[in-house]
């Protein structure tokens, strides 16, 4: 069953109309509905379309949310051959919040990482909703040492609203993890590729996210703090989240516009839960465009390249 947000709710309706319809034609055979069906689709679809071309920072925030937008696992099985995850850090324990393993592009080895938020109640328990703890990180950098051992190219799907913040994940050690994590990226000697796919979301995200390419898909965020949580600082209060999201600058467009990623990945109208066989096509042709360009650069060009994409962001600021 298709999930609305507030926003869509003159789609919701149309398409409501649309379900009765065909209940009442399935009840009574004699009844003609083509006709009228055919009507409020084509309304629904340009409502639909006006509605997506006009999105605010926050209206964004909430699709990048959506409970039906494809996540890590999603990805992986559309894209990834003969997947192998691998778990634990070797020094605490695994980390269901950060999948991690080997599989195969279009044929090519590849180093796989991301967060994995569930998609129902049980399975976002499981994975704490993409909330890694230091053992996620700490095996993101486990992975990224074999993947540069080997040299495997390493590709990260981000949906985070960041990493845990929980008591034991600080005696643990989350900050150190994370700023290792971050550190390893910056120093691999293979190309390495980002992409948000939902919600990138402070230190968690930049983890994994210090890429030779950081792209990002139309209607996914990505910032230092969740606009719940910017509000709480700013003005003292978490109500108001969509003041702090249209203030941000969130949005992959404006975060292209700084230079902070290299792309934007389009979604169709209605995002990426509505048409997810779309934008997974259009992910296939962004990381076969990334591999190929980034083929046969030496270890020391692709540090560089890293080096010097991150040293410019916010040099071409007036």
């Amino acid at each position: 069953m298709q999930s609305y947000l507030d926003f869509e709710k003159p789609v919701a309706d149309l398409e409501g109309k649309i379900a009765e319809l065909k209940s009442l034609a399935a009840a009574d055979q004699a009844v003609s509905i083509d006709e009228e069906v055919n009507r409020l689709s084509v309304r629904a679809d340009e409502a639909l379309v006006d509605i997506y071309r006009r999105l605010t920072p926050w209206q964004k925030t909430q699709v990048a949310r959506h409970p039906q937008r494809p996540h890590f696992s999603d990805y992986v099985q559309a894209l990834i051959t003969e997947f192998t995850p691998l778990a634990g850090d070797r020094k605490f324990s695994e980390d269901p919040a950060l999948q991690a393993g080997f599989g195969r592009f279009n044929g090519q080895s590849v180093a796989i990482l991301g967060q994995e938020k569930g998609s129902s109640t049980e399975t976002r328990l499981k994975h704490n909703f993409g909330m890694a703890r230091p053992e996620g990180y700490r095996k993101a950098v486990r992975i990224m040492d074999m993947a540069d051992r080997f040299n495997i190219p390493v590709i990260a799907f981000v949906d985070t609203a960041g990493a845990y913040p929980g008591i034991g994940a600080e005696e643990r050690g989350q900050a150190e993890a994370i700023a290792r994590s971050t550190e390893k990226c910056l120093e691999l000697g293979v190309p390495n590729l980002a992409i948000i796919i939902g919600e990138g979301g402070s230190g968690g995200a930049i983890a994994i996210a210090t890429a030779n390419r950081v792209l990002m898909l139309e209607n996914a965020i990505y910032s230092v703090i969740s606009p719940e949580a910017g509000a709480s600082i700013l003005w003292r209060d978490a109500a108001k989240a969509q003041d702090a999201a249209n203030n941000m600058k969130i949005t992959a467009t404006d975060l292209l516009g700084f230079g902070v990623i290299d792309g934007i990945i389009p979604e169709p109208a209605g995002g990426a839960h509505r048409h997810p066989t779309e934008v997974m096509n259009e992910t296939r042709t962004a990381i076969a465009q990334f591999l190929a360009e980034f083929e046969g650069k030496t270890r020391l060009e692709l540090r560089e390249h890293r080096r010097e994409k991150f040293l410019a962001i916010g040099s071409n600021l007036s």
